[in-house]
This record gives structure tokens, C-alpha cells and sequence, in this order.
């Protein structure tokens, strides 16, 4: 873990979203020095499956060593942005830094995105972080420590970012290009950098996303907080950086990551937007613009031993009872391209559970669309979901919590295959 230092003693920081997750553990991490926290959030009242207010987290926040001011904050809206920034002046003097960490989620794929949800994207990550950055910055000019950090990833144009979310990605990169553009236009004022971790980060966000399980192939917020709390410790000349948290953390001299690991020793997952991971996403690509494809999708897919399939959905079939059926309550669709391809059911909702060739009895929650191949590596363990998913090697369609609750049952059923 990083040490505080005190460098952020009497600073005013100023955090979207921070009533939880992400944006509260760098809240946390500058309250111990002593600074002021300027928690910028729309939560008043706690949500069922999200906890935390901005008023529970400004308790912690004091707590912590910190003095805080909670404010009722939609970044979507212009006027509280301002009013939020015009009593942080008032109460603390001015703003030093500024977290754009607000950010909204729908991992889904063009047809299946309501406009709604399109604009809440655009809306939040992307107009959210520009307007927010635009009513701070005349006092961020005023401060010596300056500086803009955006949660958002490195600009990767790589096509597979694009193919499974398109809407969500380039909100995302939004975010991002704010960096780009606003880091060469305050040069010498405010530092303006980009934070993104390596693996997937435990929040109740994530929790929801992922599903029951999930926490244990994640990492702590701890790492992102002391990311952050690193970059905002360097001078204004370090701007216009797209920094990743284990990578800044390493220059900083920490070598043990486990202790930010919720269950130490346990593969983690990779986080979206970078191509770190060779053996599921082939880096180098065409050389060639519009058509780009990756070299992993031009290799013809290896047959599957013949029958495989029919096989693992014996083996499936054998391990279901009632107690898993509770648990899951979903029924799964595989349309299966190649041999012993076609398609197939998991039926995790009625009686003792059903499994087998052809269209389930009630409709589908999930329906994946993959090679027999792929199919059989995903249910021996060879081949990750979720990195199938984002390596475009599995589509899916419905109820994507649903669709992640298979990962862990699959991981129950390893052992027979």
C-alpha cells in the first residue's frame, strides 16, 4: 500500500460520484492527509443494492481526517455542477483538484441499447465530465496544485473495443479525448491525466454487473486510490498521461500486489480497453485501416473431438439439482456454430433443471452465440466467459447478470469435465 505523505493537507478536492465505490476510496485516501472533499454526487437516499449517500460517505470522510461538503449533484445538470463548485469556493477557497469519476454503464451492443440508455451514457461520462471540467477550471487556474484526473482508459482503437458496446465505449473515450484535448490546452495551468486499472476493480457497481463471485477475480478500490493519490503528489508538468494503476504504482516502488487483491493468488480479470493479454487477444493487427480485423478471427476454429458437446451436456445434465436451480433461476440458449454445432439449452429455472439439444421449454433469459469449439474449452475451463465475451469469441443477448451467474456455475462444474 502507498503512504500518505500529507502533500494534500488543506487541498480541496473535488469528486464525482463519490458517495461510493471508486470516487469514495480516493476521497478517502486524500482525507488522511487533512483535505477538503467536495463530494459531488446524486445519491441522497440509500439504494437497495448500492449503499451509500453522500452524506454517509461525509461522515467517512471526517472520520478519515477530512472535512467534507456533501453535494447533491446530477452531472447531467448544468446548474447543480455550478452550484456545487460555487459553495466548494465558498466554504474551502477555491478548487485544487478536480476527479471526474461519474460514469454510467450498459455493456450492450447497438440494437440492443435503448436510446435512453444511449444518452444516459453520452450524458453522464462524456457532457458530465467536459461541463464539470469547465466550471472548475477558471478556480483550478487559480491553485498551485492544478489538476484534472479522469477515470477513463487509454484511447485504443482496436476494433473488439468497439464490436460488443459501441455506445459505452465511446462515452468512455469521451472522457478520454477531454484529457487529450484539455491537457495541450492548460499546458503549464493544470495538469490534466487519465487513471484506468489493470483488472477489474470490487464495487457494488461491479457486484451488480457481475454477479455473485465475481469479487474474487477483481482487485480492491485501495489500488485506484493510491493510483490517484500518486498522480495528484506529482507536479503540474506531469500532464496529458493515460496512466494504468499497477504501472504507476511500480514506478512508485510497490511490489506486493496481493494485499490489493480481494482473494490473493486468485487470476484476475483484465479490464476493458487494453491488450495486455496475448493468449486471448492477438495485439498486433493488420496493417492496413478501415478493414481491420484481428489476425485471432482469421484462423479457421479447430474442429471439436466429435461429440464433445453432446458429452458436456451429459456431464452438465448430471450435475444439476434443485439447490442450483434456486440459485440461478435463468434458462441459457446456445446457438452453436460448426460440428455437433446447432441448438441447445440449460434449463436453471424449473423443477430439478433440464439440459440438452434443441429449444428450451420457456424462453430463453440468455442466448450465447459461439463455435462448439469455444463452447467446450468455456465449460472445461480453458477459455474464461467474460474473456470470450470480450475478445468477440461469444455474443450474447438478454440479461448480462444472468449471463455472468453461468461463470461461476461452470467453475463448480470444472472438476467433472
Amino acid at each position: 500500500m502507498l503512504p500518505n505523505t500529507g502533500k494534500l493537507a488543506g487541498c480541496t478536492v473535488f469528486i464525482t460520484g463519490a458517495s461510493r465505490g471508486i470516487g469514495k476510496a480516493i476521497a478517502l485516501k486524500a482525507a488522511k492527509d487533512g483535505a477538503n472533499i467536495v463530494i459531488a454526487a446524486k445519491t441522497t437516499q440509500a439504494h437497495p443494492k448500492l449503499p451509500g449517500t453522500i452524506y454517509t460517505a461525509a461522515e467517512e470522510i471526517e472520520a478519515a481526517g477530512g472535512k467534507a461538503l456533501p453535494c447533491i449533484v446530477d452531472v447531467r445538470d448544468e446548474q447543480q455542477i455550478s452550484n456545487a463548485v460555487e459553495k466548494a469556493v465558498e466554504k474551502f477557497g477555491g478548487i485544487d483538484v478536480l476527479v471526474n469519476n461519474a460514469s454510467a454503464i450498459s455493456l450492450t451492443n447497438t440494437l440492443e441499447t435503448p436510446t435512453k440508455r444511449v444518452d444516459l451514457m453520452m450524458s453522464v461520462n462524456t457532457r458530465g465530465t467536459y461541463l464539470t471540467s469547465k466550471a472548475c477550471i477558471p478556480h483550478l487556474k487559480k491553485s498551485k496544485i492544478a489538476h484534472i484526473l479522469n477515470l477513463s482508459p487509454p484511447l485504443n482503437l482496436n476494433p473488439l473495443w468497439f464490436k460488443q458496446h459501441c455506445a459505452y465505449t465511446i462515452a468512455k473515450y469521451g472522457m478520454s479525448m477531454c484529457v487529450l484535448g484539455m491537457a495541450e490546452e492548460f499546458k503549464g495551468e493544470i495538469a490534466v491525466n487519465a487513471l484506468w486499472p489493470k483488472t477489474a476493480i470490487h464495487t457494488a457497481a461491479m457486484d451488480m454487473l457481475g454477479g455473485s463471485g465475481i469479487e474474487s477475480q477483481c482487485r480492491k478500490v485501495d489500488i485506484i486510490a493510491d493510483a490517484a493519490y500518486s498522480i495528484l503528489k506529482k507536479p503540474k508538468s506531469f500532464t496529458g498521461n493515460f496512466i494504468i494503476d499497477e504501472n504507476i504504482l511500480k514506478e512508485e516502488g510497490i511490489k506486493d500486489f496481493d494485499v490489493y487483491a480481494i482473494k490473493p493468488g486468485h487470476p484476475l480479470l483484465p479490464d476493458f480497453f487494453l491488450d495486455e493479454y496475448p493468449d486471448t487477444i492477438t495485439k498486433k493487427m493488420e496493417s492496413h485501416g478501415a478493414g481491420t480485423q484481428l489476425k485471432e478471427e482469421q484462423q479457421p476454429p479447430s474442429k471439436p473431438p466429435s461429440g464433445a458437446v453432446k458429452e458436456t451436456f451429459k456431464i452438465v445434465k448430471a450435475s444439476l439439482n434443485e439447490d442450483l436451480v434456486k440459485a440461478t433461476q435463468a434458462v441459457y440458449q446456445f446457438e452453436l456454430s460448426g460440428e455437433d454445432g446447432g441448438t441447445w439449452f440449460l434449463d436453471l429455472k424449473n423443477k430439478g433443471g433440464n439440459a440438452g439439444y434443441g429449444e428450451p421449454s420457456d424462453q430463453a433469459d440468455v442466448v450465447m452465440n459461439m463455435s462448439t469449439d469455444d463452447f467446450v474449452k468455456m465449460f472445461s475451463g480453458k477459455l474464461k466467459p467474460t474473456m470470450a465475451f470480450m475478445s468477440g469469441k461469444l455474443k450474447i443477448k438478454g440479461n448480462m447478470a444472468l449471463a455472468i451467474k453461468l461463470e461461476k456455475l461452470m467453475t463448480q462444474m470444472q472438476a467433472k469435465l
